[in-house]
């Protein structure tokens, strides 16, 4: 009877473990399920993420792009408005004219006309020192006292 008994504890005792099993066994698997249902969010998550990165990317390469089509309009735009100030301002040397910006443009016309006014001034300062008088020297008859006499009929005959 002991054999018996001893015999019912001992299936008591598995019985026993074999129910702590079961549970830890469910409170893994309620544990998986909830981590699994994380992990679906994470992913999806992750999905919007990539696709908010492409998009981003995109937008991007679309700024890109449109920051070097008005690069190239803007460059046109200084060249057009540097030939329209070359035209615009005769008197200055073309090549004086440089930049890369309009303000630089500015700059460049700005120092141009300085250069060409100190020239003018210059110029003009010479031209004063050196006076020469306006029209022909006065007529005066010739001087014909240094002629021999046949020099004198010479020249008389000549129509002098």
């Amino acid at each position: 009877m002991e054999e018996a008994k001893g015999k019912a504890e001992g299936e008591d005792t598995i019985a026993s473990e074999i129910d702590a099993v079961k549970l830890e066994n469910e409170r893994l698997k309620s544990e998986l399920k909830a981590k699994d249902s994380v992990i679906a969010g994470l992913e999806q998550t992750l999905g919007e993420k990539d696709g908010e990165i492409a998009a981003f990317k995109q937008s991007v390469e679309d700024t890109a792009k449109t920051q070097e089509e008005t690069r190239n309009v803007l460059r046109e735009a200084v060249a057009a408005y540097k030939e329209l100030v070359a035209q615009a301002n005769p008197g200055l040397v073309a090549e004086l004219i440089k930049g890369e910006t309009i303000g630089e443009i500015d700059a460049s016309v700005k120092s141009a006309r300085a250069l060409v006014e100190r020239v003018k001034q210059e110029v003009g300062a010479e031209n004063a020192r050196v006076r020469v008088p306006a029209g022909a020297p006065q007529r005066t008859p010739l001087d014909l006292s240094a002629l021999s006499p046949r020099e004198k009929i010479k020249y008389a005959m000549e129509g002098g």
